[in-house]
């Protein structure tokens, strides 16, 4: 009766095993950690908001082909060397206009150069994202594993329990060896030891998630089915060298590093400008005539407007360094496009390969259980009669355990695979995952256009607040896993 009640908790735990728990009332979701970690977590929002300061940079480079407008203001006393007849102090002010007409093209360009970063900036924060999320799907399923693993050592350390009971029992009757309880024994201990070992590693597994998502896992839900996996490695790659936040983010740096050679060389060409000016000058009653009195005009006003023209003839080879510096840096970046393509390719095929042979590896892992289930029931069967030693029965479940543990193994890597693929095809970003809302969901290009036509010297924002969440009050997780009285009313078994 005891090895019937052991051997239906073993289906119970290989039921949790394939991830067929029902979802407690409680249970978080894989949308709900990808949301979490989308709207709190810090690396992002810390892209997030360096894409912002990369914005500024265009309105920076359009301000310097914008108007120029400075006032000086300067009181002076003169306390010493003054002529007799003054002024002994002097205030003056005065209002200077510049408007640049031709710069050689180097504001065009700049201009340019800081679009495409931009551009190559809100590619770089979709592969962020990408990454961040693709983690998240990593932490959740090893939490899940982690689950399940500890279930299936717990319970693993209970059969061996049995085991070791009745071969003790079976030794006082003279039914068994001395040496049949020592097996038993060293297996027992053996697996006591595994499962310390599981609990760390859902420990640190839960750790993870944390720090990536904020809060403690609850009873997590299992994964939905990954959407958009592809028919085939070719067409993957194909989708990859459209849609690869990374490989666009290159593209764009290359075009940019071209806008950066002719800013270079417009070092080269003339500078014109029109400006305009006006001054005021007052001695404040402290200029006089010869006979002492105040002089009648004490003020002065002046103003002018003019063309500028400025044209390099020798600057030491200043212009030619810069030109041949920024070739060589977007030559460096043209050959970066090369390289994080090749890196593209190769992490879809690898994905994909990783993907389907973890997939191959689950087929191959339910019939080893199931296999492994009947073995064990045979062997135990046949110990009863005296045709199969203890040993026997241990190996055979211990054979099942590892191809229990291999099946839970293989799953998660299958999900993590797919949605690795999923990411390096450019296809793990929120918008393609459909989990937020259009209320809720950063659009890069909103922030972009908001601030790239400001003028205005004096117009700011408000000071930064965090906005991320702290995980110092969040308990320090443990290796608890559902007990398995819920775990059965879920699962059926």
């Amino acid at each position: 009766m005891r090895l019937n009640g052991v051997a239906r908790r073993l289906a119970v735990t290989t039921a949790l095993a394939g991830c067929v728990l029902a979802v407690p009332a409680s249970a978080d979701t894989l949308q709900e950690a990808l949301t979490e970690a989308y709207l709190h977590n810090p690396l992002l929002l810390a892209a997030r908001a360096g894409q912002r300061a990369t914005d500024e940079s265009v309105v920076i480079e359009k301000s310097a082909g914008r108007p120029n407008v400075s006032s000086t203001a300067t009181y002076t006393e003169i306390v010493e060397g003054a002529s007799p007849n003054g002024p002994d102090r002097l205030f003056s002010a005065g209002v200077d206009l510049g408007v640049p007409i031709y710069s050689g093209g180097a504001v065009r360009n700049s201009i340019k150069a800081a679009e495409n970063r931009v551009e190559s900036g809100q590619a770089d924060l979709r592969g962020t994202e990408s990454a961040i999320f693709t983690q998240v799907v990593a932490a959740y399923m090893d939490v899940l594993r982690g689950q399940a693993v500890v279930a299936l050592s717990s319970n693993q350390v209970d059969v061996l329990g049995v085991n070791l009971q009745a071969t003790s029992d079976r030794f006082e009757i003279g039914d068994l060896t001395r040496t049949d309880v020592a097996q038993s024994q060293s297996r027992l201990a053996l697996a006591q030891g595994d499962l310390r070992s599981a609990q760390a590693n859902l420990i640190s597994a839960r750790e993870n998630y944390i720090a990536l998502v904020g809060k403690a896992p609850d009873n997590l839900q299992p994964p939905p089915p990954l959407p958009n996996l592809p028919s085939d490695v070719d067409s993957a790659v194909d989708v990859a060298l459209e849609n690869n936040p990374d490989l666009i983010a290159a593209k764009e740096r290359a075009r940019a590093s071209e806008y950066d050679i002719d800013v270079a060389g417009s070092g080269r060409l003339p500078r014109v400008s029109v400006f305009a000016g006006y001054d005021y000058q007052n001695t404040l009653n402290s200029l006089r005539l010869a006979d002492g009195t105040a002089a009648p005009s004490q003020s002065g006003r002046d103003g002018q407007v003019g063309v500028s023209l400025r044209l390099p003839l020798f600057q030491g080879g200043l212009p030619a360094a810069l030109e041949r510096q920024a070739q060589a840096r977007s030559a460096a970046a043209l050959e970066q496009v090369v390289a994080t393509e090749r890196d593209v390719i190769a992490q879809v095929r690898a994905a994909w390969s990783s993907w389907k042979a973890a997939l191959a590896i689950i087929e191959s892992s339910q019939v080893a259980v199931d296999s492994a289930s009947l073995s064990l029931e045979g062997v135990r069967a046949e110990n009863s009669i005296g045709n199969r030693t203890i040993l026997d029965v241990l190996n055979a479940e211990q054979e099942l355990l590892r191809s229990q543990v291999q099946l839970v193994t293989a799953r998660r890597n299958a999900y993590v695979a797919g949605f690795s693929l999923l990411a390096a095809m450019g296809r793990a970003e929120a918008r393609d995952l459909g989990f937020v809302g259009e209320g809720i969901l950063y659009d890069p290009a909103t922030n972009y256009d908001r601030v790239k036509g400001k003028w205005f010297d004096w117009e700011s924002e408000s000071d930064p607040e965090v906005q991320s969440t702290r995980t110092v009050d969040v308990p320090a997780p443990n290796a608890d896993v559902p007990e398995e009285d819920e775990i059965t009313s879920q699962t059926g078994y």
